[in-house]
């Protein structure tokens, strides 16, 4: 029998992307940037070319440099406000 089965998830304060979908740290980004603003900032043709908000998750969820690109933008905007 496994005793951490019903653990709970540790709680992580100081993490900015704790509990953060990838989809609402775009929106965040986009809302914040605007998606030219965006593309500027990180040079994704997702973010250039015809951006939406399904075809760059899709392309994030699928490249892990991307999506690190982003978080990171994300943290550095979140310590901004």
């Amino acid at each position: 029998m496994e005793r951490n089965a019903n653990k709970k998830p540790e709680k992580q304060p100081n993490n900015p992307l704790h509990g953060k979908t990838l989809e609402a740290i775009l929106v965040y980004l986009v809302s914040y940037y605007g998606w030219e603003e965006l593309g500027d900032i990180i040079r994704i043709n997702c973010f250039r070319s015809n951006p939406s908000l399904k075809s760059s998750l899709k392309f994030l969820r699928r490249t892990p440099w991307a999506r690190e690109k982003l978080e990171n933008l994300y943290v550095e905007t979140f310590k901004e406000t």
